[in-house]
């Protein structure tokens, strides 16, 4: 890894000096393409910097150690000195996730499908319990929510609820959530207190630009319909919601959730693209990366990732082997340490493939 981050060190320094030169700044292709690479390394080579001074005050303090004789002093170096060690671990691992190749498709905005399994009530429930987690979620990032579509149950649950969230990085740290996601605990309607076992499935999409995926007119079917959700007399008295069909797939997309047929409309088709996209990365990804199988990145929805354990206030991580003791967080949006153990995880899985 060392060798590595000298070498980007090195080319580091040739492009600033290159950058200064009168003839890089005459030609101004030349100069944004090195401006662009300029700002693409700027963090490895600051983060490696510091990684540099902390391994430096390790060494200065070890030596201290060795020579100091004066029992508070020694005191105080062996602190410094673990604060040191700590400091340099977490350099290490954002030196790691920096060196990794990025995903063009991170920094895009991503459509999240949730769907109740097994389970019945009790799944819609833990589906809109989802929900709300990913939403706090956002709030804490500073993303914005966009309701797409819902099927609400009677019990207050969602057998399907679908929303874009839009915002810095949000696919890049969202990608991870597509699976199955288990849910152990008592049913409000069980009087035994038995714990009851329900699932849900989660599917996390790019959204896609226009000029990402090309979706021809003659490929759609678009039926209108009176909505049978809740939403006003308005909505259930004029046919407002619509159903896209893309023939050559079959997929289906409805909205029904706005009282304008136009912005329903508009909704589906933002979903209908979302989806044909992710099926096109899906397959060039399958054919880039087929002597590789990590689970991590599949985002295969048929397999069990997760599972939230209330009794035990457990949420374990079975990709990762990661279990964490503290459930509540985590439903009301605490997603940051489960995030940053599987963007870890995969990053180095991915170092070494790059080694």
């Amino acid at each position: 890894m060392i060798d590595k981050l000298e070498s980007i060190a090195s080319r580091f320094s040739e492009i600033e000096k290159r950058l200064g030169e009168p003839d890089t700044m005459k030609d101004m292709h030349l100069y944004k393409e090195l401006s662009q690479e300029h700002a693409a390394l700027k963090d490895t080579v600051e983060e490696f910097g510091h990684y540099k001074e902390l391994l430096s005050g390790i060494e200065e303090t070890k030596q201290l150690l060795e020579s100091e004789s004066d029992h508070e002093m020694r005191e105080m170096a062996e602190v410094e000195l673990e604060e040191l060690k700590d400091h340099l671990e977490k350099s290490e691992k954002r030196l790691k996730t920096l060196l990794v190749p990025k995903d063009p498709l991170d920094g895009k905005n991503t459509i999240i499908e949730i769907r109740a399994g097994t389970g019945g009530d009790e799944a819609s429930l833990f589906a809109a319990d989802l929900y709300r987690m990913y939403s706090r979620f956002s709030e804490q990032k500073g993303w914005k929510l966009e309701m797409m579509e819902s099927s609400d149950t009677e019990v207050g649950g969602f057998k399907e609820v679908i929303f874009s969230i839009s915002g810095k990085e949000v696919y890049g740290n969202l990608r991870y959530e597509s699976g199955v996601h288990r849910v152990q605990r008592v049913p409000s309607t069980e009087s035994q207190g038995r714990i009851h076992t329900s699932a849900v499935t989660v599917a996390v999409l790019p959204e896609a630009e226009k000029t990402d995926i090309d979706i021809s007119p003659e490929d759609l079917k678009i039926d209108v319909f009176r909505s049978s959700g809740p939403g006003g007399q308005s909505v259930n008295t004029t046919d407002s919601a619509v159903r896209v069909t893309h023939i050559p797939t079959g997929v289906v997309v409805t909205c029904q959730d706005e009282k304008s047929q136009l912005k329903n409309k508009a909704k589906a088709l933002r979903v209908l693209r979302a989806r044909l996209y992710e099926a096109e990365e899906m397959k060039q990804r399958k054919e880039r990366d087929q002597a590789r199988k990590s689970q991590i990145g599949s985002g295969d929805r048929s397999e069990r990732i997760r599972t939230y354990n209330f009794p035990q206030n457990r949420v374990t991580d079975h990709r990762i082997n990661l279990t964490l003791y503290k459930l509540d967080q985590v439903m009301e949006g605490a997603l940051n340490e489960l995030i940053d153990a599987l963007k870890l995880s995969i990053t180095e899985e991915l170092l070494k493939q790059h080694a």
